[in-house]
């Protein structure tokens, strides 16, 4: 089973004082915190959060780092893990909950395949918030609240960058089989392309493979002239396989990486989505230790959007002064 784990333990910022005790949201006094060990004291708070990828790949690494700020902020303990697969990344929900936390936090990219595990949260009083994917149904299996972008209005939107840039047939590439925001992407696309659209499945950890795919598919067909990225690895992948292809089609791509931002800086990629995943990760602790303290929910049964937002060689500098401080 391929997974990951990273632990992170909250450290406070002098003269923060506790934000709420109790459901009854009260306030703590300075004697209260001195009483609990200090203003730095790490509260007896534990949260897991539980991803369908890598915590320190490319973009799970800024997910990552929100929850860990999150945790320096509210002084809580985080336990960070991850498997790309489905009954995997159940099975590491299973492990969260047989360690009772304080709250879930879990990224639904195939649902079904979580649902037992999220029912037995539930059943055990465990608060959880999902985020990046899933938003469809996070409130029919009992989440609090979901932090991410609605995947098919942020693909309606890439189809019709794609669109205005002149593009009429056009390759969506997708890296997870199985993966449902994927698929809605490519979905949303199509909706507003107006031109063909096709989906393309490659492997993830594959970068080479994915360059040849899409080497090989341009040169079969030379009417594309559009390549769709839902992956910044898999974008650097395939504009790689489209300059080997000698085309001169569009590529845009969801989601940010140093190399996608130089590139578009160099315009060779036209556009990335960026969903702003640093607040996936920082966002859903603070709404579990709000929920703690005060029993708060944030967004009334719909998501909490956290994009999609257009990142174009007109704001790429600026952008990339933030990526390379770890929270973009």
């Amino acid at each position: 089973m391929k997974s990951w784990t990273f632990r992170v333990i909250g450290v406070a910022a002098a003269g923060v004082l506790l934000a709420g005790c109790g459901t009854g949201g009260k306030a703590a006094t300075t004697s209260e915190a001195a009483s609990a060990g200090g203003a730095g004291a790490i509260r007896d708070l534990n949260y897991a959060v539980v991803i369908h990828g890598n915590p320190d790949g490319s973009f799970w690494n800024v997910v990552k780092r929100g929850a860990e700020d999150a945790a320096t902020q509210f002084r809580v303990n985080v336990e960070i893990t991850g498997d790309v697969e489905g009954a995997n990344q159940a099975k590491l929900i299973d492990a969260a909950l047989a360690k009772k936390p304080t709250g879930l936090v879990v990224s639904m990219a195939n649902p079904d395949a979580l649902k037992a595990s999220l029912e037995n949260a539930t059943s055990q009083g465990i608060p959880f918030v999902t985020i990046n994917s899933g938003a469809e149904v996070s409130a029919e299996f009992g989440a609090i609240g979901h932090v991410g972008q609605t995947e098919t209005v942020a693909g309606e939107g890439a189809g019709t960058e794609l669109k205005n840039a002149g593009a009429t047939k056009l390759i969506c590439v997708i890296h997870e089989a199985g993966n449902i925001g994927l698929e809605q992407r490519c979905k949303g696309a199509a909706e507003t392309f107006g031109g063909t659209v096709e989906n393309l499945q490659v492997d993830l950890a594959n970068p080479q493979g994915i360059q040849s795919t899409v080497k090989s598919k341009l040169l079969g067909d030379k009417s594309i002239d559009g390549v769709l990225s839902l992956n910044p690895d898999v974008a650097v992948a395939a504009l790689a396989g489209v300059k080997d292809a000698g085309s001169s089609a569009k590529v845009g791509t969801f989601d940010i990486n140093a190399d996608v931002l130089k590139s578009i800086e160099a315009g060779d990629i036209l556009f990335a989505v960026d969903q702003q995943q640093y607040l996936q990760g920082y966002l859903p602790i603070a709404m579990l230790v709000l929920y703690h303290d005060n029993l708060n929910t944030v967004g009334g049964g719909l998501p909490v959007l956290t994009g999609p937002a257009f990142i174009t060689k007109d704001n790429v500098a600026t952008v990339s002064d933030l990526v390379s401080k770890g929270t973009r």
